[in-house]
């Protein structure tokens, strides 16, 4: 943080501390909600992983809504809608694709790929946040061999 900025906070700071009753305090805000009173940003916190096709992705991919220090948001409220964003075989993304946030965590504990392919992303959107994209990763065929797809 650039000193002048830290000198300007500790001396709202000093005033608050002072009279309580200071009207600085009336400005601070978290930033919290769904959309209003912040720049959020999602990210991912449990990236996708390859997976079988038609199987359950796992460990279950979670997304989070930070806050303008990186930190993630507890008030941040609604829902996560995750999507297909790279999609080199046309495959669908069966399960809960729209969830809501829990303390700032969105989990979706249910998703499948239905074709076999490489360099899959996902895409997360909630309304009042920028979107993120996740790293890539592949849907495999069973070890089989049986099932390529629908």
């Amino acid at each position: 943080m650039h000193p002048m900025r830290l000198t300007g906070l500790v001396l709202a700071l000093a005033v608050v501390a002072c009279d309580p009753t200071a009207p600085v305090i009336i400005g601070i805000s978290t930033g919290g909600g769904g959309g209003g009173g912040g720049a959020h940003t999602l990210a991912f916190t449990v990236q996708p992983s390859g997976a079988v096709v038609d199987q359950i992705i796992t460990p279950g991919i979670q997304v989070a809504a930070r806050d303008t220090l990186g930190n993630t948001d507890p008030t941040f409220t609604g829902t996560v809608t995750i999507a297909l964003g790279s999609n080199p075989s046309g495959a669908r993304l069966d399960g809960a694709t729209t969830v809501a946030l829990v303390s700032g965590i969105a989990r979706f504990g249910d998703l499948s790929v239905d074709k076999v392919g490489d360099d899959y992303t996902l895409v997360a959107t909630a309304p009042g946040a920028t979107s993120a994209t996740s790293a890539g990763f592949s849907i495999v065929a069973p070890a089989s061999g049986a099932a390529q797809g629908r």
